[in-house]
């Protein structure tokens, strides 16, 4: 390169945020920058990288396939989406009246998602859709209004109408019901970019009550949860309850771009020729990898490994410095410090050589590999204990 990567950047891309390193190679969960500098990598591309990085189920599936068959468009079938659209099914138990539509990505799922809440409102009648403060849903104008934060919403009003926000409450819940004219409600079972926040106990099983009472859809937004990420194939199958429909992305193709609405019951039969479809999404390569992806999570039980990593993790950065609690389920954890310093902390590990991420003020959220083991474990703790410290140190250096 001819010049720093910062520069280039801020001269070619659009400025958006981020750009912490210029990564250029990766292997399980490591990445090295283009300097040669090694990280190891807790956030997994935000939940993504459930496998870490070039793992060979992945890099075989996309070799193979590639040099197979790449793309046909819609208008045609092809084993590997019938095979997905199959093991979706069967991994969220949707039993045969399920049905599944593929997509690139986690906000497109959820875009096809807020349609089929609208087709069902619009043959009973109701227009509002429910959505929980501290959602995060995506980015698009559509998932954007279900996503109830002044900074993202407000650049971009006014959005689609017919959203209601409410407090994530059992009260607030029975109360949005009384008004008679909910099509459906939308809900993560953990608010990742909120810091890693579970609903209430008893929530979702509530949510369920009322959208059959009111016949209105629940619909659960997995994109972060899914696939395996909680130790269960869905956070959901850990409440014993059913929604009538739930996307997934992320982890679901360890990195490859794929997402799903998947439907259950009479959900399943909203949507008819004409009313949705996408030129990519479902295409050959996508499919296989995620084919690939999932059938290697289920061979090597690598839900149980999830489990117990998690479990682990959480016992063990529970009495270092600044840790007052932690949240989550499986993989998916968020460390609540006992001051607002989470950015602090992510910078300190990150010149440390550890990537992790401040999604709230006082929370750092970890989404590693589901292949980590004891080495990986204990390389996180050193450099998270001495970011930790050092940030406990300045601080108390601070206010001397």
């Amino acid at each position: 390169m001819t010049q720093n990567w910062k520069d280039e950047a801020g001269r070619d891309l659009m400025s958006l945020g981020g750009r912490l390193a210029n990564l250029e190679r990766g292997k399980g969960s490591h990445v090295w920058d283009t300097e040669g500098t090694r990280f190891l990598d807790f956030l997994g591309g935000i939940a993504v990288n459930c496998l870490g990085h070039a793992h060979p189920v992945v890099v075989d599936a996309v070799s193979q396939q590639a040099a197979r068959l790449v793309h046909v468009s819609n208008y045609f079938a092809t084993p590997q989406q019938l095979e997905l659209a199959a093991r979706l099914k069967r991994l969220a138990r949707t039993g045969d009246e399920g049905r599944v539509f593929l997509a690139n990505a986690g906000t497109e799922a959820n875009e096809t998602a807020i349609k089929l809440a609208r087709l069902h409102g619009n043959a009973t009648g109701k227009s509002t859709i429910l959505c929980l403060n501290g959602a995060f849903h995506g980015r698009t104008t559509g998932a954007l209004a279900l996503t109830p934060k002044p900074a993202y919403q407000d650049p971009f009003s006014p959005l689609m109408p017919g959203v209601r926000a409410i407090d994530p409450t059992i009260d607030a819940l029975e109360e949005a019901f009384q008004a008679g004219d909910v099509a459906a409600i939308f809900a993560e079972p953990i608010q990742g970019e909120a810091g890693v926040v579970p609903l209430p106990d008893g929530f979702l099983q509530r949510a369920r009550e009322l959208a059959t009472a009111h016949d209105a859809l629940l619909i659960l937004d997995e994109v972060q949860t899914g696939s395996g990420r909680t130790g269960e194939w869905f956070a959901h199958q850990q409440l014993g309850i059913a929604p009538d429909a739930v996307t997934v992305a992320k982890s679901v193709a360890a990195g490859f771009p794929l997402g799903a609405l998947i439907t259950f019951g009479a959900a399943s039969d909203l949507f008819y020729p004409g009313t949705h479809n996408s030129t990519f999404g479902g295409n050959p390569l996508a499919s296989a990898v995620a084919n690939a992806v999932l059938e290697h999570i289920e061979n090597e039980n690598l839900l149980e490994n999830v489990s117990a990593r998690g479990a682990e993790l959480r016992e063990k950065v529970a009495d270092l410095p600044l840790v007052a609690s932690t949240r989550g389920a499986g993989l998916l954890i968020g460390i609540v410090l006992d001051a607002p310093v989470a950015a602090e902390v992510a910078s300190a590990a990150l010149s440390r050589g550890l990537i992790i991420n401040a999604p709230a003020a006082d929370v750092i959220r970890l989404a590693p590999a589901y292949t980590i083991g004891d080495s990986e474990i204990a390389e996180f703790l050193d450099i998270f204990t001495a970011s930790l410290t050092a940030v406990a140190a300045q601080h108390q250096e601070n206010a001397r």
